[in-house]
Protein backbone atom coordinates (compact mmCIF):
# COMPACT_ATOMS: atom_id res chain seq x y z
CA UNK A 1 0.00 0.00 0.00
CA UNK A 2 1.28 3.44 -0.88
CA UNK A 3 1.45 6.28 1.60
CA UNK A 4 -0.63 8.78 -0.40
CA UNK A 5 -3.92 9.60 1.30
CA UNK A 6 -6.88 11.76 0.30
CA UNK A 7 -7.70 14.84 2.36
CA UNK A 8 -9.82 14.33 5.44
CA UNK A 9 -13.53 15.01 5.12
CA UNK A 10 -15.28 17.15 7.73
CA UNK A 11 -17.99 15.56 9.86
CA UNK A 12 -19.83 12.28 9.57
CA UNK A 13 -16.71 10.15 9.85
CA UNK A 14 -17.19 6.40 9.42
CA UNK A 15 -16.27 4.36 12.51
CA UNK A 16 -13.74 1.72 11.54
CA UNK A 17 -12.28 -1.25 13.41
CA UNK A 18 -9.04 -2.66 12.00
CA UNK A 19 -8.07 -6.31 12.49
CA UNK A 20 -4.50 -6.92 11.31
CA UNK A 21 -1.81 -8.96 13.05
CA UNK A 22 1.23 -7.29 11.46
CA UNK A 23 2.03 -4.33 13.74
CA UNK A 24 3.64 -2.24 10.97
CA UNK A 25 0.71 -2.74 8.59
CA UNK A 26 -1.77 -2.13 11.41
CA UNK A 27 -0.09 1.14 12.38
CA UNK A 28 0.06 2.24 8.75
CA UNK A 29 -3.66 1.56 8.29
CA UNK A 30 -4.56 3.46 11.46
CA UNK A 31 -2.48 6.44 10.40
CA UNK A 32 -3.46 6.48 6.73
CA UNK A 33 -7.17 5.84 7.16
CA UNK A 34 -7.37 8.35 9.99
CA UNK A 35 -5.74 10.94 7.72
CA UNK A 36 -8.37 10.05 5.08
CA UNK A 37 -11.14 11.23 7.38
CA UNK A 38 -12.22 7.89 8.83
CA UNK A 39 -12.53 7.37 12.58
CA UNK A 40 -10.47 4.34 13.61
CA UNK A 41 -12.19 3.28 16.84
CA UNK A 42 -9.81 0.40 17.46
CA UNK A 43 -7.12 -1.84 16.05
CA UNK A 44 -6.80 -5.48 17.10
CA UNK A 45 -4.51 -8.34 16.08
CA UNK A 46 -6.67 -11.46 16.51
CA UNK A 47 -9.96 -12.69 15.14
CA UNK A 48 -11.20 -13.48 18.62
CA UNK A 49 -10.72 -9.87 19.72
CA UNK A 50 -12.34 -8.57 16.54
CA UNK A 51 -15.46 -10.65 17.19
CA UNK A 52 -15.62 -9.51 20.80
CA UNK A 53 -15.27 -5.83 19.85
CA UNK A 54 -17.85 -6.03 17.05
CA UNK A 55 -20.37 -7.86 19.23
CA UNK A 56 -19.90 -5.45 22.14
CA UNK A 57 -20.00 -2.19 20.15
CA UNK A 58 -20.40 -2.64 16.38
CA UNK A 59 -18.34 -0.23 14.27
CA UNK A 60 -19.64 0.88 10.89
CA UNK A 61 -17.00 -1.19 9.08
CA UNK A 62 -14.64 -3.97 10.12
CA UNK A 63 -11.45 -3.99 8.03
CA UNK A 64 -10.33 -7.60 8.29
CA UNK A 65 -7.20 -9.54 7.38
CA UNK A 66 -7.75 -13.23 6.58
CA UNK A 67 -4.39 -14.60 7.73
CA UNK A 68 -4.55 -14.26 11.51
CA UNK A 69 -3.16 -16.27 14.43
CA UNK A 70 -5.73 -18.59 15.95
CA UNK A 71 -9.16 -17.70 14.58
CA UNK A 72 -8.81 -16.91 10.86
CA UNK A 73 -10.49 -14.05 9.07
CA UNK A 74 -12.84 -16.50 7.34
CA UNK A 75 -13.79 -17.85 10.78
CA UNK A 76 -14.57 -14.27 11.85
CA UNK A 77 -16.79 -13.80 8.81
CA UNK A 78 -18.52 -17.09 9.52
CA UNK A 79 -19.28 -15.96 13.06
CA UNK A 80 -20.28 -12.37 12.30
CA UNK A 81 -21.60 -12.39 8.72
CA UNK A 82 -25.28 -11.44 8.68
CA UNK A 83 -25.36 -11.16 12.49
CA UNK A 84 -24.07 -7.62 12.92
CA UNK A 85 -24.78 -4.17 11.55
CA UNK A 86 -21.06 -3.77 10.79
CA UNK A 87 -20.02 -4.18 7.17
CA UNK A 88 -16.98 -6.44 6.69
CA UNK A 89 -14.28 -5.43 4.23
CA UNK A 90 -11.47 -7.94 3.71
CA UNK A 91 -7.93 -6.64 3.17
CA UNK A 92 -5.50 -9.50 2.68
CA UNK A 93 -2.53 -10.86 0.76
CA UNK A 94 -4.58 -13.78 -0.61
CA UNK A 95 -5.25 -13.38 -4.34
CA UNK A 96 -7.42 -16.46 -4.71
CA UNK A 97 -10.94 -16.41 -6.13
CA UNK A 98 -11.88 -19.25 -3.79
CA UNK A 99 -11.07 -17.07 -0.80
CA UNK A 100 -13.13 -14.26 -2.32
CA UNK A 101 -16.00 -16.71 -2.82
CA UNK A 102 -15.84 -17.92 0.78
CA UNK A 103 -15.65 -14.39 2.16
CA UNK A 104 -18.45 -12.91 0.04
CA UNK A 105 -20.80 -15.85 0.48
CA UNK A 106 -20.08 -15.76 4.21
CA UNK A 107 -21.30 -12.18 4.45
CA UNK A 108 -18.34 -9.90 3.66
CA UNK A 109 -19.24 -6.78 1.69
CA UNK A 110 -15.91 -6.46 -0.07
CA UNK A 111 -12.50 -7.95 -0.76
CA UNK A 112 -9.27 -6.06 -1.47
CA UNK A 113 -5.67 -7.19 -1.68
CA UNK A 114 -2.90 -5.47 0.22
CA UNK A 115 -1.46 -4.23 -3.04
CA UNK A 116 -4.25 -1.62 -2.97
CA UNK A 117 -3.10 1.95 -2.25
CA UNK A 118 -4.39 3.45 0.99
CA UNK A 119 -6.58 5.87 -0.96
CA UNK A 120 -8.37 2.89 -2.54
CA UNK A 121 -8.83 1.24 0.83
CA UNK A 122 -10.44 4.42 2.18
CA UNK A 123 -12.73 4.61 -0.87
CA UNK A 124 -13.69 0.96 -0.40
CA UNK A 125 -14.57 1.55 3.26
CA UNK A 126 -16.91 4.35 2.20
CA UNK A 127 -18.36 2.22 -0.60
CA UNK A 128 -19.27 -0.73 1.61
CA UNK A 129 -20.59 1.57 4.32
CA UNK A 130 -22.94 3.06 1.70
CA UNK A 131 -24.18 -0.41 0.75
CA UNK A 132 -21.84 -0.91 -2.18
CA UNK A 133 -19.89 -3.91 -3.39
CA UNK A 134 -16.10 -3.92 -3.61
CA UNK A 135 -14.06 -6.69 -5.20
CA UNK A 136 -10.45 -6.08 -6.18
CA UNK A 137 -10.44 -5.55 -9.96
CA UNK A 138 -7.65 -8.09 -10.38
CA UNK A 139 -9.91 -10.77 -8.86
CA UNK A 140 -13.41 -9.76 -9.96
CA UNK A 141 -13.69 -11.74 -13.19
CA UNK A 142 -12.10 -14.83 -11.67
CA UNK A 143 -14.48 -14.59 -8.71
CA UNK A 144 -17.62 -14.43 -10.83
CA UNK A 145 -16.41 -17.26 -13.06
CA UNK A 146 -15.73 -19.39 -10.00
CA UNK A 147 -19.05 -18.38 -8.45
CA UNK A 148 -20.96 -19.51 -11.53
CA UNK A 149 -19.10 -22.83 -11.50
CA UNK A 150 -20.14 -23.47 -7.91
CA UNK A 151 -23.76 -22.35 -7.83
CA UNK A 152 -26.74 -24.14 -9.33
CA UNK A 153 -29.40 -22.20 -11.19
CA UNK A 154 -33.13 -22.26 -10.56
CA UNK A 155 -35.42 -22.07 -13.60
CA UNK A 156 -37.96 -19.75 -11.98
CA UNK A 157 -37.71 -16.48 -10.09
CA UNK A 158 -38.61 -17.28 -6.47
CA UNK A 159 -38.37 -13.65 -5.38
CA UNK A 160 -40.92 -11.89 -7.58
CA UNK A 161 -38.50 -9.41 -9.15
CA UNK A 162 -39.73 -7.38 -12.09
CA UNK A 163 -37.86 -7.24 -15.40
CA UNK A 164 -36.78 -3.68 -14.55
CA UNK A 165 -35.44 -4.77 -11.15
CA UNK A 166 -33.49 -7.63 -12.73
CA UNK A 167 -32.00 -5.18 -15.23
CA UNK A 168 -30.90 -2.91 -12.38
CA UNK A 169 -29.33 -5.89 -10.58
CA UNK A 170 -27.48 -6.96 -13.72
CA UNK A 171 -25.96 -3.49 -14.07
CA UNK A 172 -25.04 -3.41 -10.37
CA UNK A 173 -23.37 -6.79 -10.84
CA UNK A 174 -21.19 -5.27 -13.55
CA UNK A 175 -19.95 -2.75 -10.99
CA UNK A 176 -21.94 0.31 -12.05
CA UNK A 177 -22.69 2.99 -9.47
CA UNK A 178 -26.23 4.24 -8.86
CA UNK A 179 -25.78 7.28 -11.16
CA UNK A 180 -24.34 5.03 -13.88
CA UNK A 181 -27.23 2.58 -13.52
CA UNK A 182 -29.65 5.51 -13.71
CA UNK A 183 -28.13 6.75 -16.95
CA UNK A 184 -28.25 3.25 -18.43
CA UNK A 185 -31.96 2.68 -17.66
CA UNK A 186 -33.14 6.29 -17.96
CA UNK A 187 -33.93 6.85 -14.28
CA UNK A 188 -32.70 9.25 -11.63
CA UNK A 189 -30.11 8.31 -9.03
CA UNK A 190 -32.79 8.60 -6.34
CA UNK A 191 -35.12 6.29 -8.28
CA UNK A 192 -32.36 3.69 -8.59
CA UNK A 193 -31.77 3.89 -4.83
CA UNK A 194 -35.47 3.24 -4.25
CA UNK A 195 -35.33 0.33 -6.72
CA UNK A 196 -32.40 -1.21 -4.84
CA UNK A 197 -34.12 -0.86 -1.47
CA UNK A 198 -37.15 -2.67 -2.88
CA UNK A 199 -34.90 -5.37 -4.39
CA UNK A 200 -33.16 -5.84 -1.02
CA UNK A 201 -36.52 -6.36 0.69
CA UNK A 202 -37.62 -8.95 -1.89
CA UNK A 203 -34.34 -10.86 -1.67
CA UNK A 204 -34.01 -10.53 2.11
CA UNK A 205 -30.53 -8.97 1.92
CA UNK A 206 -28.80 -5.81 3.13
CA UNK A 207 -26.21 -5.04 0.50
CA UNK A 208 -25.49 -4.88 -3.22
CA UNK A 209 -23.11 -7.82 -3.16
CA UNK A 210 -25.59 -10.08 -1.34
CA UNK A 211 -28.31 -9.11 -3.82
CA UNK A 212 -26.11 -9.90 -6.82
CA UNK A 213 -24.92 -13.19 -5.31
CA UNK A 214 -28.53 -14.31 -4.70
CA UNK A 215 -29.64 -13.23 -8.15
CA UNK A 216 -26.76 -15.05 -9.87
CA UNK A 217 -27.38 -18.18 -7.77
CA UNK A 218 -31.06 -18.12 -8.84
CA UNK A 219 -30.11 -17.73 -12.48
CA UNK A 220 -31.78 -14.31 -12.71
CA UNK A 221 -28.59 -12.45 -13.59
CA UNK A 222 -25.66 -13.52 -15.73
CA UNK A 223 -22.33 -11.74 -15.40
Amino acid sequence: MTADVPPAEPGGAIRLLVCEDDPRVRAGLERGLGAAGLTVVGAVDTGEEACARVQAAPPDVLLLDLELPGMSGLDVIDRLGGRTTAEILVLTTFEDERKVYQAICGGAAGYLTKRSPIVRVAEAVRDVHAGGTVIDPSLARRFWNFFRSQEGRCPADPYGLTAEEIEVLALVGRGLTNPEVGRAVGRTRRAVKVDLERIYRKLGVRSRVDAVVKAVAAGLVQL
